[in-house]
């Protein structure tokens, strides 16, 4: 089954071997549970906003049908300081681009939230209002959830995940701001029981 992973570094994997990126994490993690699922095509780069993540998708199309399809989006529309209005209008032309890209529509999209930046040690040394980016990235993630749940498409929630442990030198790369191995090995724990439950009409 060959799965498409959209968005930015969190999805690239900033700074972690290609081994360790979560969206290749998750397909081994599948495999692992007889699920026949390809390693990933990803179409991400560190800095991506969601005009800029639908601009690379243009230029690669025709990009086909996948058996399955992830979405992670929106930290650096948050950073640029753009309103909720205008992620909730990126995010949601991506997410119909995700369901006409998946072989089964909505049933084979999974969307994972943004992570909060503001709980790294890049985050403290920002001069940042951690308090408004909290504030601002639950407004995104909020929206996103929403428009999930109008679409019928799964919604996994790793924010918790990056606040609770997001100051960790283990769970962080050199930059101090980009996941590590580990953190995104944390987000395919918890983002694997639903794309299990994706494809659990997939025969090995």
């Amino acid at each position: 089954m060959k799965y498409l992973a959209l968005g930015d570094s969190y999805t690239i994997g900033e700074g972690v071997p290609e081994d360790g990126r979560w969206p290749v994490q998750l397909a081994r993690a599948l495999r692992a549970e007889g699920l026949p699922v390809a390693d990933p095509r990803i179409i991400a780069a560190t800095g991506w906003t969601t005009d800029e993540l639908s601009a690379a998708m243009d230029t690669a199309e025709p990009l086909g049908i996948w058996g399955c399809v992830s979405l992670l989006i929106g930290v650096n529309d948050q950073y640029r300081g753009r309103s909720v209005d205008e992620y909730r209008n990126g995010f949601h032309r991506l997410l119909e681009r995700a369901i006409g890209l998946a072989s089964g529509g909505t049933r084979r999209v999974l969307v994972l939230s943004i992570p909060d930046w503001g709980a790294t040690p890049f985050g403290a040394a920002s001069g940042r209002d951690l308090a408004q980016v909290a504030r601002e990235l639950d407004a995104y993630n909020a929206c996103a959830e929403r428009l999930c749940a109008q679409h019928g498409v799964c919604f996994v929630d790793v924010t918790g995940i990056s606040r609770e442990r997001g100051a960790e030198p283990g769970m962080l790369v050199e930059d101090g701001l980009h996941p590590s191995a580990a953190m995104y090995a944390l987000w395919t724990e918890r983002a694997l029981p639903y794309a299990r439950r994706l494809l659990a009409d997939v025969a090995t």
